[in-house]
């Protein structure tokens, strides 16, 4: 049980800590525009094994910020420019960024068939004509 003079002594403890906000380059916007400054590839933390595409962009607010490629394939290079929203990436430490498919230079790939999360990875609607 907690004494009074603890509770006097340690208020500040007591109330919520103040949250940050890991995407804080977004400027509290949904999605930023970006320029890609540097397209490469990461490997990802200790349980998982894989090559992890990644790009540095250079937002239109000035900051440089990591963030994922997803989806299969992609025809980024220096100078694209991207769609940015937040999002981390679990296992790539220091990437708290997505890119955004089928929004500008970052465009869905093709032979990669989806129907369910199509937007994800910016793919139109399979239309099967009988």
């Amino acid at each position: 049980m907690v004494t009074f003079n603890q509770l006097l002594r340690k208020k500040s403890s007591q109330k919520f800590k103040k949250r940050y906000n890991i995407s804080s380059s977004l400027e509290k916007c949904p999605q930023k525009k970006g320029v890609c400054i540097r397209v490469t590839t990461m490997k990802p933390k200790k349980p998982n094994s894989a090559i992890r595409k990644i790009a540095k962009v250079k937002l239109s607010t000035g900051r440089d910020v990591m963030c994922y490629i997803p989806g299969q394939g992609h025809r980024l290079q220096k100078h694209s420019v991207v769609l940015v929203r937040g999002g981390r990436v679990p296992d790539l430490p220091g990437i708290h960024y997505h890119a955004v498919r089928g929004k500008y230079d970052f465009i869905g790939t093709e032979n990669f068939v989806r129907k369910a999360g199509r937007s994800k990875y910016g793919l139109n609607k399979i239309r099967e004509d009988k």
